[in-house]
């Protein structure tokens, strides 16, 4: 209503505009006419021509104004109830209206490609959810349902349509919308019971704000992950188990037939000398294996606290003394870690460049340069430290296979000392890794850990 009334009180005032231009013609003509020498039907026929005129006139300058107007207002119209086909007729250059009219086409022109990119982009969203094989939902500042992909239908076993406009108490929900917002826990859902892992954030629509929850399943990867590492366990134990049984048992048998004999040969004692001997190295050497195995099943957690890293590498690194080394002094360096997991890490790292430099020391087939065998560096970055140790040794020959527990290409190796290097390290919140060299012959440990809170 407010606009019909402004646009009659434009038109009503564009007539009243129009009238006072020609009025004053039509009444200079009637008075010529009225006080000229004219016959009546002469007066009377230009007077009425003359008013007629008039009349049309304002009627087509008025039309003149409005339509223009109008189908403008009908193009802003459609615009706004989201019609974005309609163009506006007449649009020229050079011409004031004309222009108006070529940015208002351009205008719905711009708009209807935004829309056209905004609903493909929306279409293909909901085809990603919905092929996405986790969870996904977004609830509202009252924590109601708004949009849930089809594997948060198979995870609460209800069609979308029951869910929308639901509560997340409702749903079983409440629990993933308090606490972190990364984490994993436990869940009971009525398509899935299990670990979930629960990832949180939010994001605003129409001005108001909307959390979005992503629920990952964990079980089945964790019991794949389980599966694979009983596999890998039980073929690692049974092959170490089977190479010191069989010759075990094989030995016992010999023995026996060996001791069944009447009369006994006469070199019987030292045969069963022998023998025994054997059977007494291979279970030394099983004993070994299973304490090696018991010592990296037990580690217990580290017990942090402040660390000089620096003194630690240097009283480390001086215990090995097979083979030359350096250490390269870098910045002063406090973090927090468990000084007895973290100076074994850093011994197993020794020892291992020390038998790798040993090793190419004994092969005559390297033509390497006698010297500085291991050097030893560390430097700082925004949050953590990094220690390198760089061997001259022959290099990694299977850099797969390195944190594989009990795999060793030493004749006399356990297998896990790379393994719990690891394992300490990533106690502590850190990463290693071993490649070799890209400067000459060796291999390269670069062992990172984060900062402690006031680190110098």
């Amino acid at each position: 209503m407010v606009a019909q009334s402004s646009q009659m009180r434009f038109e009503r005032r564009l007539k009243w505009l129009a009238s006072a231009v020609g009025l004053p013609g039509i009444a200079v003509v009637l008075l010529l006419l009225w006080w000229g020498d004219f016959s009546p039907p002469v007066r009377y026929t230009v007077g009425t021509l003359s008013v007629v005129w008039a009349i049309v006139t304002i009627a087509l300058l008025v039309h003149r104004v409005v339509f223009p107007l109008q189908t403008l207002a009908n193009l802003l119209g459609g615009l706004r109830e989201g019609d974005f086909s309609t163009r506006a007729r007449g649009a020229v250059r050079d011409d004031a209206l004309g222009e108006v009219l070529i940015e208002a086409n351009a205008l719905a022109e711009t708009l209807r490609q935004q829309r056209l990119g905004a609903l493909e982009a929306t279409a293909l969203l909901r085809t990603v959810m919905a092929e996405l094989d986790v969870a996904v939902f977004a609830l509202d500042e009252s924590q109601r349902l708004r949009l849930a992909n089809r594997a948060a239908e198979n995870l609460l076993r209800r069609p979308i349509e029951q869910l929308l406009g639901r509560t997340a108490q409702e749903l079983g929900l409440a629990e993933c919308l308090a606490g972190e917002v990364a984490r994993t826990i436990p869940l009971t859902f009525p398509g899935a019971v299990g670990r979930f892992g629960v990832r949180r954030s939010t994001f605003r629509q129409d001005g108001r704000s909307h959390q979005l929850l992503v629920l990952t399943d964990l079980s089945r990867a964790l019991r794949e992950e389980e599966r694979l590492a009983w596999q890998r366990l039980v073929r690692v134990l049974g092959h170490e188990l089977n190479n010191s049984l069989a010759p075990i048992k094989s030995l016992a048998g010999s023995l026996e037939s060996l001791l069944s004999r009447d009369p006994l040969p006469e070199d019987w004692r030292d045969d069963a000398q022998r023998g025994l001997a054997v059977i007494s190295q291979r279970s030394e050497a099983l004993t070994r294996f299973m304490e090696a195995y018991a010592r990296l099943a037990k580690l217990p957690a580290p017990r942090k606290q402040n660390v000089d890293l620096p003194a630690l590498i240097r009283r480390v690194v001086a215990v090995e003394t097979r083979v030359q080394h350096e250490v390269k002094e870098g910045p002063a360096v406090m973090i927090s870690a468990d000084p007895d997991q973290l100076e074994q890490l850093l011994i197993n790292l020794l020892r291992n460049a020390a038998d790798a430099v040993l090793q190419g020391a004994g092969d005559t087939s390297l033509d390497r340069p006698m010297g500085v065998g291991i050097v030893v560096v560390w430097r700082r970055s925004t949050d953590s430290v990094e220690v390198m140790v760089t061997d001259s040794g022959p290099g990694l020959a299977n850099p797969a296979n390195l944190f594989v527990p009990f795999f060793t290409t030493k004749p006399k190796g356990s297998g896990i000392g790379l393994t719990l290097c690891r394992q300490i390290v990533e106690a502590h919140g850190g990463s290693i890794a071993l490649e070799n060299r890209t400067d000459g012959q060796g291999c390269v440990a670069r062992l990172r850990l984060p900062f402690s809170t006031g680190s110098v």
